[in-house]
């Protein structure tokens, strides 16, 4: 059978886009589908705007501390237009680039909705038909809004928070992900009042629980008002602004409700069930460890699958499916041991296992230390930093790294090979420490706090 391509990607994000350019330049013939914009999640309403809100927020804290210091400074408001008319040229320029790099490679990129109609058929939106010997699909994720709540039609997500006209003096978050985290201690910095909902007895759920509640405590100690244990019953709008009951029974008043509860894979009206490509339970793609769906000829990477939602992992999944399909060398992605970072104040990076996984799987040691850095106990600010090592009783390995100080998504990215690498804490202790830092302290730390099995 003549194709009309030898790969359909369905969606211009990180993943779609490597798995498009590395196909395309082996001589292959690609195109790509996008409806909104070239980069995706990650570039236009994701990673890239949010970390660029996040160097914004981190400078008010820094003109404080800069006066403990002995500099003569006075910092005025936040001009969030000026702010916001960067932003949006910075990432029209980098979406410029996507498109650019793409069709450089001999990709061709249609700005427009493709849906499924077969397993080797997709329909545009301007009603042509398009055949391919493989389908990528590659559409990612999208924020998750709960039903059923009075005034629900009044909140925004992390689509629109970049585009708000102006900076909300009040403003409440509700979730206790790491988005919602990171939301909170951004407008925190930017100078609104931020009131936090969360519906569990602690934010970010899953990680470490010393980690969790060293984050929260900190977070509270900036000024957050974090309401554990606490939800959305309604939100009223009058007079301009929002009304909201909590499942308390209290009542507040903000100018915007920003819901960061979630994100489920953008899979509603795909015309999935058009090609008999199977679906899980929250929407996402089915997929092997190749990232092949049940139909052969369909395969999906990225946040849609559901499995590891983090660009990066996009990318390693688009190449491993490249490598697959295309070059006759069977990859699997790998998804062990993957650093991450949340960047909250202060930041909180990750790499393997919590204390509370590895001990679930046989004896471990942890060693942990608290304290506030050289630069915080300097003007007295009250400040903590957390390092912390998970280590397998028997193989000494290092098992989990955390570490939550100013900048440790930095930190975590070396840390991450050493622990990628199966080093163990023996391997940590001959490590020469660079003095004086905070980073140093990983490698100091030489008696266990506590102990579990064995």
């Amino acid at each position: 059978m003549e194709f009309d391509y030898d790969l359909f990607v369905i969606g211009g994000g990180s993943g779609g886009v490597r798995a498009a350019r590395l196909t395309a330049a082996d001589g292959k013939k690609v195109a790509m589908a996008e409806e909104f914009r070239m980069g995706g999640t990650c570039v236009i309403r994701g990673c890239v705007p949010k970390k660029l809100m996040v160097f914004a927020s981190h400078h008010a804290h820094g003109a404080h501390d800069a006066k403990d210091y002995g500099w003569d400074i006075t910092l005025g408001d936040f001009n969030w237009s000026s702010f916001q008319n960067k932003l949006k040229a910075e990432l029209s320029r980098l979406e410029a680039i996507y498109t650019r790099n793409a069709g450089n490679s001999g990709v061709e990129i249609l700005h427009q909705r493709a849906e499924i109609k077969d397993a080797h058929t997709v329909i545009l939106a301007d009603g042509s038909e398009k055949t391919a010997k493989h389908i990528l699909v590659a559409v990612g994720g999208t924020p998750f809004v709960p039903a059923g709540i009075e005034g629900i039609e009044h909140v925004i997500t992390s689509n629109e928070v970049f585009d708000l006209p102006v900076l909300p003096k009040r403003i409440l978050v509700v979730g206790g992900g790491y988005i919602a985290c990171e939301f909170a201690c951004i407008f925190n910095g930017l100078g609104s009042k931020v009131t936090q909902f969360y519906r569990s007895e602690q934010i970010l759920r899953g990680f470490d629980d010393e980690a969790r509640a060293h984050i929260s405590d900190e977070i509270v100690k900036q000024g957050i008002d974090l309401q554990l244990k606490t939800d959305v019953a309604k939100i009223e709008k009058r007079d301009g602004c929002l009304h909201v009951t909590s499942s308390k029974g209290d009542t507040i008043v903000v100018d915007q409700v920003l819901y960061a509860t979630g994100r489920k894979p953008k899979t509603e009206g795909l015309g999935l069930e058009n090609a008999n490509v199977t679906v899980g339970r929250s929407g996402e793609i089915v997929v092997d460890e190749y990232s092949q769906t049940n139909i052969p000829s369909i395969f999906a990477v990225g946040d849609v699958t559901n499995r590891v939602q983090l660009t990066p992992v996009a990318i390693r999944e688009a190449v491993a499916f490249h490598e697959t399909v295309f070059k006759g060398n069977a990859m699997k992605p790998d998804h062990v041991n993957i650093p991450s970072a949340i960047f909250t104040q202060p930041e909180y990076g990750a790499v393997g296992m919590s204390e509370e996984q590895a001990a679930k799987e046989g004896p471990i040691e942890v060693y942990a230390a608290a304290f506030r850095p050289m630069q915080n106990s300097f003007i007295e600010k009250d400040e903590k930093v957390l390092f912390k090592l998970v280590v397998c009783a028997k193989t000494r390995k290092v098992l989990g790294c955390h570490i939550i100080a100013p900048h440790a998504g930095e930190m975590i990215q070396l840390a991450g090979v050493a622990v990628k690498m199966g080093a163990t804490k023996e391997d940590f202790d001959a490590t020469v420490a660079v003095h004086p830092t905070m980073a140093e302290e990983i490698v100091l730390m030489k008696e266990p706090v506590r102990s579990h099995g064995g």
